[in-house]
């Protein structure tokens, strides 16, 4: 199939499916015993990762045969080019392993399509609630029921008040407490993986500050949904996240939001 970069809504219905196929092969082992191993991060890994970076894997590659795919579970030697993609995918099969190891059901699929170093294509799915978040460039970010049903998704503006912080509920660290003391009054909002992109767009939290590590596959899909809600994903710089633009997959910290009558980015420059 040829691709139109610049109308990549196009594609969404198919990586939606994708991702719901995918989903469902995470809920079969979630059903189940599983085992947990540790990678050589110590992040853990379950078959429900394996399984739904292979489902992932063969679905795309039957969509867009012609893009190179980058996931959490590809082989460094199959990544090795990456540098010289354009466009390519980007994919966290099982984002929030330890929230899946937890069985709290906060864990998500996340594919996005990265154009010159921007995601322009979006799907977070959590499976275990059947929450479907999906955007493209151009064309908005909605919430995706299991019958197909779209509800257009925005951002809160102005922010409440206090306003709302999403924080993780696996990587804290003494930054964050430091920021959150700088921004006083607030509203504390837990949630694993990247449902707090979700949460965001859905007008569900107005700032997420993320200050401990994360890599490239795990924010992607949900900065094309954030963006196209009308909130923003920027470095302490305040320059937009990119993607396959430098020598490591490790993000920079980032603030997320909407409302920009607020100097979100001040209440960072000491974290």
């Amino acid at each position: 199939m040829s691709i139109d970069l610049q109308r990549p809504y196009d594609l969404l219905p198919q990586v939606i499916a994708v991702a719901r196929a995918a989903g469902a092969e995470i809920m079969a082992v979630y059903a189940r015993d599983f085992s947990v191993t540790l990678k050589d991060d110590q992040s853990p890994l379950t078959a429900a990762d394996l399984a739904a970076h292979r489902l992932i894997g063969e679905g795309l590659a039957r969509i867009t045969p012609q893009l190179p795919q980058l996931s959490e579970e590809s082989p460094a030697e199959e990544t090795a080019a990456r540098r010289e993609w354009p466009s390519l995918w980007l994919i966290d099969p099982l984002d929030g392993t330890r929230e899946f190891v937890k069985k709290n059901g906060e864990f998500t699929v996340n594919i996005a399509l990265v154009h010159e170093h921007q995601p322009v294509l979006g799907v977070v799915y959590a499976p275990a609630t059947g929450q479907l978040y999906a955007a493209a460039r151009g064309a908005g970010a909605w919430l995706v029921d299991e019958q197909g049903r779209h509800s257009a998704l925005q951002a809160t503006v102005p922010a409440e008040e206090p306003p709302r912080v999403l924080a993780s509920r696996s990587h804290r660290g003494a930054s964050l407490d430091a920021l959150l003391a700088r921004l006083g009054e607030h509203t504390l909002v837990g949630v694993g993986s990247a449902l707090k992109f979700g949460f965001l767009a859905a007008g569900r939290a107005d700032f997420y500050p993320r200050l401990s590590p994360t890599s490239e596959w795990d924010t992607a899909a949900g900065q094309a949904v954030v963006e196209a809600a009308g909130a923003r994903v920027v470095g302490l710089d305040g320059a937009p996240l990119r993607y396959n633009a430098r020598h490591t997959l490790l993000n920079p910290s980032f603030l997320c939001w909407a409302d920009d009558s607020r100097d979100w980015l001040a209440l960072a420059s000491e974290a």
